[in-house]
């Protein structure tokens, strides 16, 4: 089996850090390399790194550098990530990865053909602090792909690993930061429209939800609609979705389908109108997990959030 390198981004994560390598380190999966990008911590985060890739220099590489923001970090860290690699999963600093998390990614995806750009992602388990979770998420009810990927992101980015052809596609078409929401969303966008998208029920990791979260874990409809509806209000100008699709049709379109082109540029037609906004409800094809979620997203549509 081909090596994996883990990329992981780190700020000021001095309280679960060594959790999370230590998780790492004791994957089933052994030929592994962990490349770090710290994003100018200022507690002990950086300590911690160091002693790790004293301990293990033959596993972990370590970058320092200022902060710039979780996105960034991320995309320095694909632009820094190894060529020698078969498959890449991105991490963050406060989980903990599950002991065959890694063994049964590579297993998932070395059944794929390698020149496919392919990504793998699972459910995690919600955790407190404790440690102590009673579901999972996120439910994943309908096919991961395109048409779900431009207005919904359901890869939580620390159970996803990808292959050598998806970062390829990733390296080659590196996007502007302030145009996409989340590293992990961007993915997802990207190897949904060129590659193959494997999605497992079965939780690889326990996704601590804490205070410091960037993203979290949310399954009520009442609290997803009043988190939507205040981002509406603070952020209506700002319009991140149409951005990010924006963005991808500028570096991706040459390369899709006609269907999905047609998708995409439909997406991104002006709506000032109702009429425009009905005609595009009635000919999209983009769709949300659920039901609930769906009529939000019309909704969010017709009040010209989206």
């Amino acid at each position: 089996m081909g090596k994996v390198q883990i990329l992981l981004s780190t700020y000021n994560g001095e309280k679960y850090l060594d959790q999370q390598l230590e998780s790492i380190l004791e994957q089933s999966y052994k030929n592994i390399s962990i490349l770090i990008r710290d994003d100018g911590s200022n507690d002990s985060t950086i300590d911690i790194i160091t002693s790790y890739t004293i301990k293990h220099p033959d596993i972990i590489s370590f970058i320092k550098a200022q902060n710039s923001g979780v996105i960034d970090s991320f995309l320095e860290l694909i632009k820094h990530s190894y060529e020698d690699c078969e498959y890449y999963c991105f991490c963050d600093q406060d989980d903990i990865w599950l002991p065959h998390k890694i063994e049964l990614a590579v297993k998932k995806l070395s059944g794929i053909d390698s020149s496919i750009p392919s990504m793998y992602f699972t459910a995690t388990y919600p955790t407190s602090d404790m440690l102590t979770t009673q579901k999972v998420w996120p439910s994943v009810t309908r096919k991961p792909g395109l048409y779900n990927a431009l207005i919904e992101n359901i890869a939580v980015g620390a159970t996803i690993t990808f292959n050598k052809a998806a970062m390829g596609i990733l390296k080659d078409r590196i996007p502007n930061a302030s145009n996409i929401i989340m590293h992990d969303w961007w993915l997802y966008i990207v190897v949904s429209s060129l590659g193959t998208v494997i999605y497992d029920e079965t939780p690889s990791i326990l996704y601590r939800q804490h205070e410091s979260n960037v993203v979290g874990a949310d399954t009520s409809f009442i609290r997803k609609f009043k988190k939507k509806w205040i981002r509406f209000k603070s952020n209506k100008n700002k319009r991140y979705l149409y951005r990010q699709a924006l963005e991808f049709h500028t570096l991706y379109s040459s390369l899709l389908n006609d269907n999905k082109k047609n998708q995409l540029d439909l997406f991104l037609l002006p709506r000032k109108k109702l009429q425009d906004k009905l005609y595009f409800l009635r000919h999209s094809k983009l769709y949300r997990q659920t039901y609930s979620e769906n009529l939000i997203f019309k909704f969010l549509v017709l009040i010209g959030y989206i």
